[in-house]
């Protein structure tokens, strides 16, 4: 790895930033393509959560990617037109569905995985 070009690994972090400020967009205008988009991207996200948990829903699966992408409760809020309190109570129920305890850092667990 070390022989490669560095042009090349140049153009491989411009693809990586491209492709996550794509989904950035695509999260902030609530897309319906954010799911398959990032499921693309990041398969093994997927299936990390579905060890944790396999009954995940769809939109359960969307909040999980807005908390993956560091979004703020308020940026979430405006994203999918609720109340910050409504992505208060997702977050609530999210940690419980994945068994995230109340005194760990939901943005720091969800890095993690």
């Amino acid at each position: 790895m070390k022989n490669r070009n560095p042009e090349t690994n140049l153009e491989d972090l411009k693809q990586k930033i491209l492709v996550q400020d794509e989904i950035m967009a695509l999260a902030k205008s609530n897309s319906p393509r954010l799911l398959n988009k990032f499921r693309l991207v990041y398969p093994d996200f997927f299936k990390k959560l579905s060890d944790i948990q396999p009954s995940l829903k769809n939109s359960e699966l969307i909040f999980c990617i807005y908390l993956k992408l560091n979004m703020t409760t308020k940026e979430i809020a405006t994203c999918i037109f609720v109340t910050p309190k409504a992505i208060q109570n997702r977050k609530n129920r999210i940690r419980k569905k994945l068994n995230i305890l109340s005194e760990f850092d939901i943005y720091k667990w969800f890095n993690e995985i």
